[in-house]
């Protein structure tokens, strides 16, 4: 498959960007240089590769998901700058 500088003008248009001739031709270059490596790649036999989640090993570095008790409603409020009985009291966002 081969990009055509129609096809990037049509794609551009899609995107709402406003591109140069010299753009148009560049991207066209750049989309068929892109679609010939991706040709390179499909030539590779992966019959015996397994599919991985991330290229390199990595061990999870988060803390375990463990249920705890909540905070009381009166620790939220205490560390509030400014706080009703009940509720946080904050700027009015809406006239």
């Amino acid at each position: 498959m081969s990009v055509t500088e129609k096809d990037v003008r049509y794609v551009a248009g899609l995107a709402r960007l406003q591109l140069s001739e010299k753009e148009v031709k560049t991207l066209a270059g750049d989309m068929n240089d892109i679609l010939g490596y991706m040709d390179q790649l499909n030539e590779l036999d992966t019959t015996n590769v397994e599919p991985l989640e991330h290229v390199i090993e990595m061990d999870s570095r988060l803390r375990k998901d463990e249920a705890k008790a909540p905070i009381s409603h009166e620790d939220a409020l205490k560390n509030a700058p400014d706080a009703d009985s009940d509720y946080f009291r904050v700027p009015k966002v809406i006239e």
